[in-house]
């Protein structure tokens, strides 16, 4: 399984690169997108983390049909559902105490978020809970930064996106995860540009190039250290 998702999430890196010219000139909008996409990437490990008893297996086969709705960027059918399946808002009402009545929140967070529903996406991936897997509850908590970027809410943006990649790493066997972490703090740093704050940026950038030394970012961010340090 570890293998398959480093694959996977080595394929993801590769898109992220192709979306960096885009990414510098829409930047709010594109850092929802980019949360939301680790988390369709790693939608399979939800069956082997999260769910486990009866109750969650009901609640996970409610989940499916929302599930591939959203990879489908049929957002609005994810959320509600129709006659055939429970959308995650039915998930997350029906199915409290379980896992995936807990991941349902945090997909309906994202599905609000791709319709630029922002108090609706900070209200309920605010109240999805991270749980100790490497790649989703790292990816919903970096979305609810972004969602709080969306709002003008810079600073607890930051703070979450920090948050995330510090999770990110703490679950990395070494402590050091080269495949999200930097993206987060990458995301992190071009907010406190936003808010001219320079030197906390630039830290961030350095701590990339040092701590990140094998991510696909090191690979660039002498870029942004140089333009940050001529400003």
């Amino acid at each position: 399984m570890a293998k398959q998702q480093a694959s996977e999430v080595s394929q993801f890196e590769q898109t992220l690169n192709k979306q960096e010219a885009f990414l510098q000139k829409y930047r709010k909008q594109a850092l929802i997108a980019v949360a939301a996409l680790i988390v369709v990437v790693a939608g399979w490990i939800v069956y082997k983390n999260f769910i486990s008893e009866p109750r969650e297996n009901k609640a996970a086969t409610a989940m499916a049909k929302a599930q591939e709705a959203f990879a489908q960027q049929d957002f609005q059918k994810a959320l509600n559902g129709d006659k055939t399946f429970e959308g995650f808002l039915a998930v997350s009402e029906n199915y409290g105490g379980t896992d995936a009545a807990n991941l349902a929140r945090g997909y309906a967070g994202l599905c609000y978020a791709q319709q630029g529903k922002w108090q609706e996406a900070i209200k309920y991936l605010d109240q999805f809970s991270p749980q100790s897997d490497a790649v989703i509850s790292p990816a919903m908590v970096a979305a609810l930064g972004n969602a709080y970027a969306n709002t003008g809410k810079i600073d607890e943006a930051i703070s979450k996106l920090k948050k995330a990649a510090d999770m990110a790493d703490s679950r990395a066997a070494d402590g050091v995860n080269n495949s999200l972490s930097p993206i987060y703090l990458i995301q992190a740093a071009r907010l406190l540009e936003s808010q001219k704050k320079t030197d906390e940026a630039l830290k961030i950038y350095q701590q990339i190039k040092e701590k990140y030394v094998n991510s696909a970012a090191s690979q660039e961010i002498d870029k942004y250290i140089e333009r940050i340090s001529n400003k």
